[in-house]
């Protein structure tokens, strides 16, 4: 009967072990799978409840839905190539030159290759496209250019800022010396006293032997 009361204790100890090994070895594996893994939680033997870790950064989980990603340096640059192509006289003079063959074609060319009857409204259409892509595009690149201005004017305040207190440093160190100097004997001042000294020996002198 002790036999058996005793192998009970160690038969439960050794399925709680057992099935802790099991786990572990389940999230080694479900970790391997992963390569690394996209959620990074941690599972605890024991209760068995997910925890995220925080020794290690939290990754966007995959949705439904994958949106396309762009790269908004590469776009903004882009977009202010095209708003400085929109603000130059080649613009003018290539829409004008476009502009005049489109009516030139669709209005003195036979109607059997005429592709836009008057009033024009595809090239209506294709003037209001351009302009509303035009329109963005340029409200962009000025965001962009008060950004750097923006930062621009922070560093010019801040190598202000620093200008200043280093001439306030100057202005102090010269006081400072001025003071200095005013204190140090030079050599005129040295001069005389060696002189009046001199002065006073040849008196005492004369007393001594008048007496």
């Amino acid at each position: 009967m002790d036999t058996d009361r005793n192998r009970q204790p160690n038969d439960s100890a050794r399925r709680r072990l057992q099935g802790e090994l099991r786990e572990l070895r389940q999230l080694r594996e479900l970790r391997t799978r992963e390569g690394g893994g996209r959620d990074r939680l941690e599972t605890s033997p024991i209760t068995g409840s997910n925890r995220s870790r925080l020794d290690q950064p939290r990754t966007a989980r995959p949705g439904l839905i994958t949106l396309p990603s762009y790269d908004p340096e590469a776009f903004g640059v882009l977009s202010e190539r095209i708003a400085r192509f929109l603000g130059t006289g080649r613009f003018i003079v290539w829409m004008t030159v476009v502009v005049v063959l489109w009516i030139g074609w669709n209005t003195l060319l036979p109607a059997s290759v005429r592709f836009d009857e008057y009033p024009f409204i595809f090239l209506t259409l294709a003037l209001s496209l351009q302009a509303s892509y035009a329109a963005p595009l340029i409200l962009l690149a000025q965001n962009r250019q008060d950004n750097r201005d923006r930062v621009n004017m922070e560093q010019d305040r801040a190598r202000s800022d620093r200008s200043i207190a280093d001439t306030e440093y100057l202005a102090r160190e010269v006081a400072a010396l001025r003071q200095g100097l005013g204190e140090v004997a030079t050599r005129d001042f040295i001069r005389s006293e060696l002189q009046s000294l001199l002065k006073e020996m040849d008196e005492r002198r004369d007393a001594s032997e008048a007496l």
